[in-house]
């Protein structure tokens, strides 16, 4: 779809990808507004791309978070959290934060904004999900899960809205990214490689996929092998990661 005079809304959007999404949105000539809860670089994203800041808890106002974002043609459900760690030191509290900011917050938001979308016969819904969800990393088990989940509800809605003409799904599925992210998690990505990709590379793909149509897409693209890989020959892959490991 046209990406020029559409209202765009990008969740997590006061900081690394969700910032690049909106400015090379704003680039592109949309209308872009920013939700997320650090109020401060929000608002900074905000005054860059002639936004709007709503500042909002993405698992808790997503009726608010709709209302105030008005008639909106692209949703980017891109906030996101992490944790990394055995799963037995996990706390209850850390495990259900994950699921609703990962998984249910983008389900109910879409819930909320779709119905517009198919109203007017224009719209496009992105998950930003992640790599850990296409073929799971250990020590990363909830949020794997929690995008593997996003990854598998973007397939059925793209299914569901196959006969619903000009509303598109888009899945985004990066691998390691130079944001705070890691830092946020608890623990730093110590890896030489894969080495991390700026949020920009991300944002500009969001774009193309809004533009172009396009259903899944990996950042890098290589990051494809290893997820088809895991889903046609699991014990060969099995193997390698374990090596790699």
């Amino acid at each position: 779809m046209r990406v020029a005079g559409a209202r765009v809304l990008i969740t997590g959007g006061s900081s690394g990808v969700g910032a690049a999404v909106a400015r090379v949105m704003a680039g592109a000539g949309a209308k872009v507004v920013v939700a997320g809860r650090d109020r401060e670089r929000l608002e900074a994203v905000a005054a860059q791309t002639g936004g709007l800041a709503v500042v909002s808890d993405v698992t808790a106002d997503g009726e608010l978070l709709a209302g105030c974002a008005g008639n909106v043609d692209v949703l980017v459900n891109n906030a996101g959290a992490g944790w990394a760690g055995p799963l037995v030191e996990m706390a209850p509290g850390r495990v259900d934060e994950l699921v609703a900011v990962n998984l249910a917050a983008p389900i109910h938001l879409t819930r909320l904004l779709l119905p517009r979308m198919i109203e007017a016969g224009r719209g496009h819904v992105v998950f930003v999900a992640s790599i850990a969800g296409a073929v799971g990393v250990g020590r990363e088990a909830v949020y794997s899960a929690a995008k593997a989940g996003l990854i598998v509800f973007a397939e059925a809605l793209r299914q569901e809205l196959r006969a619903v003409p000009g509303v598109g799904v888009s899945v985004i599925v990066p691998g390691v990214v130079d944001t705070p992210f890691f830092l946020r998690r608890g623990a730093p990505y110590d890896r030489r490689w894969p080495p991390p990709i700026p949020p920009e590379r991300v944002a500009r793909c969001v774009l193309r996929a809004v533009e172009r149509g396009r259903a899944e897409s990996y950042v890098p693209g290589w990051l494809r092998v290893p997820a088809r890989l895991r889903g046609s020959l699991p014990g060969l892959y099995r193997g390698l990661a374990g090596r790699l490991g």
